[in-house]
């Protein structure tokens, strides 16, 4: 698996909240301004050749859907931090998290 980019993660995010649909359903929920319809479409296709989505066919339109679930990219996501940034020590991430004010969890609760 590959860490994807912002605008991959932005269709990935919106597949995993619908659990599948056609491009124009992809950019319903996008906010403005909203990237062209054969922009969306490239993007998902790409997402399908790294193997994060698959599609069904209906004649010339595609459904498309996740095959890697929110779960296990978020899980790669973060063990990818962890060892690139904490020397894959929790506990060197958790008290990163405590002692960065800019961090500070309360104003998230």
């Amino acid at each position: 698996m590959k860490p994807l980019t912002r605008a991959e993660e932005e269709i990935m995010q919106i597949l995993w909240d619908i659990e599948r649909g056609f491009v124009k359903d992809i950019l319903t929920p996008m906010t403005e301004p909203k990237p062209a319809y054969n922009t969306v479409s490239t993007i998902v296709r790409i997402l399908e050749r790294k193997g994060f989505v698959s599609h069904k066919s209906y004649g010339k339109s595609h459904e498309y859907f996740p095959i890697v679930s929110k779960d296990e990219y978020r899980t790669f996501i973060i063990k990818r931090m962890l060892e690139g940034y904490f020397d894959s020590s929790f506990a060197k991430m958790s008290q990163f998290f405590k002692n960065d004010e800019s961090l500070n969890t309360k104003q998230y609760q």
